[in-house]
C-alpha cells in the first residue's frame, strides 16, 4: 500500500476545517467507500467518510461539525457519517492502518485493515458492499483464508443475530471472488 501524506481535495480542506473546529483530540476509525478509495485504490465515488469512532462521546460533536447537514458539507460537498449498521471483527483495533499521519493537529484518521473492512460490510451486504469486496479481492488486498478465519473467530461470535444468513453471505463471497 502506498503511503499517502494528505488526501486530495475536497477532503484535504474539509479535514483541515474539521480539525480547526475540534476542542480535543479525536480519532476516527474510518471504513466504507472513503477507505476503499483512498487507502486501497478502488475506483469509485464517495462523498462520505464512514467511521466507527474511538471516542463515542464526541460522535455527535464530530458529526455536528462535518455531518450531512453541516455548513462544511454544504461548502465541500463531503461529510462525516457515524456508522450504525456495521459490526467489525473483535480485534480490529489491533490492525488499524494510519491514514495521512500527522496531517492535522487534533484529528487522527485510521482505516480498517482490508479483511476487517470487508467483514464490517458483511451484515449490510448491499450491492456497493459486494462491489467493494470484489474489487479488494481482485486487487490482492484480501486472502480467503484470513477472511474466513477472522469471520469465525472474531466476527461471528459477536453478531447480534442471523448467523446462518451471514454464514451464507461469506460463503457466497468466497465462491464468487476466488
Amino acid at each position: 500500500m502506498p503511503r499517502v501524506e494528505k488526501p486530495p481535495e475536497p477532503w484535504r480542506s474539509f479535514f483541515a476545517e474539521v480539525d480547526a473546529r475540534l476542542a480535543e483530540d479525536v480519532q476516527l476509525h474510518c471504513c466504507g467507500g472513503f477507505v476503499v478509495t483512498q487507502i486501497y485504490g478502488v475506483a469509485r465515488t464517495t462523498s462520505g467518510v464512514d467511521f466507527l469512532g474511538v471516542v463515542p462521546n464526541v460522535w455527535g460533536h464530530v458529526t455536528d461539525i462535518g455531518g450531512k447537514r453541516s455548513a462544511l458539507h454544504r461548502k465541500h460537498k463531503v461529510y462525516l457519517d457515524a456508522v450504525t449498521v456495521a459490526t467489525p471483527p473483535e480485534n480490529y483495533e489491533d490492525r488499524l492502518v494510519p491514514m495521512f499521519r500527522g496531517a492535522w493537529p487534533r484529528l487522527t484518521l485510521f482505516a480498517l485493515e482490508a479483511h476487517d473492512l470487508t467483514l464490517s460490510k458483511l451484515e449490510r451486504n448491499m450491492e456497493r458492499d459486494r462491489d467493494d469486496v470484489q474489487q479488494l479481492a481482485r486487487a490482492g488486498h484480501l486472502t480467503p483464508e484470513i477472511l474466513k478465519e477472522r469471520y469465525y473467530s472474531e466476527l461471528r461470535p459477536n453478531l447480534p443475530a442471523h448467523e446462518d444468513r451471514h454464514d451464507l453471505t461469506l460463503r457466497l463471497w468466497l465462491e464468487s471472488y476466488w
